[in-house]
């Protein structure tokens, strides 16, 4: 199964999954980046997103600044044009942390890395719909108006 978007699924020793990373900041791939590098317009944004290809807490940090509204930068991959895009399609997602972890559980779960009965009550629509946006960010099927054209995931 290829990785997700959000980096390596496999956290220990135990082969469990990744989880959810609440001090995600510390282990950032841009922890060590000039801020300036991250607080771009125009083209500089997609070098801004290229810090977040492949970082481990990528989804904990978009999640963090959806959750928090944050107007400027690009934090998980997405710039602010991208993240209130996202807002408007999903007005109705009331902690993306959540949404978000379950999708990576589920995942997980797909992947074989939770057991079947791990508890996830949550529609997943708009996690999915995040997942597939960092896809298609990182492969380039971004738009030049900042949207992205989905490929069919199945």
């Amino acid at each position: 199964m290829p990785l997700p978007p959000w980096g390596s699924l496999d956290s220990g020793e135990d082969g469990a999954g990744m989880g959810w990373v609440t001090d995600w900041s510390a282990q950032a791939a841009c922890r060590t980046t000039d801020p300036d590098e991250l607080f771009v317009q125009g083209a500089a944004q997609n070098r801004a997103k290229a810090v977040c290809t492949g970082c481990p807490v990528r989804t904990e940090c978009l999640a963090d600044a959806l959750d928090n509204r944050v107007e400027f930068g690009v934090w998980g991959g997405m710039t602010e044009r991208e993240r209130r895009a996202l807002l408007r399609r999903r007005p109705t997602v009331t902690s993306w942390r959540r949404l978000l972890e379950t999708a990576r559980s589920e995942y997980e779960r797909a992947a074989g890395l939770l057991p079947d009965d791990a508890d996830l009550d949550i529609d997943l629509d708009a996690g999915i719909d995040v997942m597939r946006g960092i896809a298609a960010v990182d492969s380039g099927l971004e738009r030049a108006d900042g949207g992205v054209r989905y490929a069919a995931v199945g």
